[in-house]
């Protein structure tokens, strides 16, 4: 891990490598077509650095991809080591289906969501903190590529109402819901907070499907999560996964709950 860069170190080096050709944020925002705000901002951490961002500084300062490799590098120790398989099984899904009673899904999280969360679990470090909202981000990817997998997300309506954050960062988060629930391979169920006790409520779970049909699962506790291939502990998953979504609202009545209590955070 000592020969991992820290964002700290990306940033810094960006800015030497900008000064080094000699060129202002305002020259090579014309250059790359970033704001000079924005420049300034991932220069100096106030906003995330993107793929998008260090590959058009990687083409036109022709630096042979270093900043995307070193960006890469970042992403791929930040997630702790037992979520790696998982991460792997993620990219790979034709299928998702997510169960979460509690929280947004990390595939449907926005930064400051994201940030607000891993600030209220186990102690980490901003520069901690920094590198997994990075990798979570990176994850999401999965769903803007040219064949997504399809996903469908159910969870229970406290997951709309629990503020994490500040209620700007719920606001934000409910619009991003229902924009991305607005693509056809995503769909966002939610389970009212009048339907009693259901089975989901024990905890969250995914279960993926690869292209070969083979099925996995994903489960979360307290301390790790943990990959399950079983065919007795898939099958359970299989009918807790039909016990919730028979609970959920259909998608367009979900799609206006989530945007009721979007309104409701101000």
């Amino acid at each position: 891990m000592a020969d991992v860069p820290t964002l700290g170190f990306l940033r810094d080096q960006l800015r030497r490598a900008r000064k080094t050709r000699g060129l202002s944020q305002e020259e090579l925002s014309r250059l790359i077509n970033y704001a000079p705000s924005s420049i300034s901002a991932m220069e100096t951490g106030q906003n995330q650095l993107s793929a998008d961002y260090l590959a058009r500084f990687d083409k036109v300062l022709e630096t042979g991809g270093l900043f995307v490799g070193m960006l890469e590098l970042i992403r791929l120790h930040a997630e702790p080591d037992w979520f790696r398989p998982w991460g792997e099984i993620e990219r790979e899904a034709v299928a998702l289906r997510w169960h979460d009673p509690a929280v947004v899904p990390g595939l449907l999280q926005t930064e400051a969501y994201a940030r607000a969360m891993l600030r209220a679990g186990p102690p980490l470090t901003d520069e901690q903190v920094e590198k997994r909202v990075l990798a979570r981000m990176a994850r999401q990817e999965v769903l803007a590529r040219e064949e997504p997998p399809q996903l469908v997300a159910v969870l229970d309506e406290q997951v709309l109402r629990r503020q994490v954050g500040e209620p700007a960062t719920m606001r934000e988060q409910l619009e991003q819901l229902c924009v991305l629930a607005d693509r056809p391979h995503v769909q966002v169920r939610i389970i009212p907070a009048a339907t009693p006790w259901y089975g989901g409520l024990a905890g969250p779970f995914v279960l993926a499907r690869l292209a070969d049909g083979t099925e996995v699962a994903h489960l979360d506790n307290q301390l790790r999560g943990h990959t399950v291939d079983s065919p007795n502990d898939l099958a359970s998953l299989g009918r807790r996964w039909e016990t919730v979504a028979g609970e959920a609202l259909p998608r367009r009545q979900s799609a206006r709950l989530i945007e009721e209590v979007a309104n409701s955070w101000t």
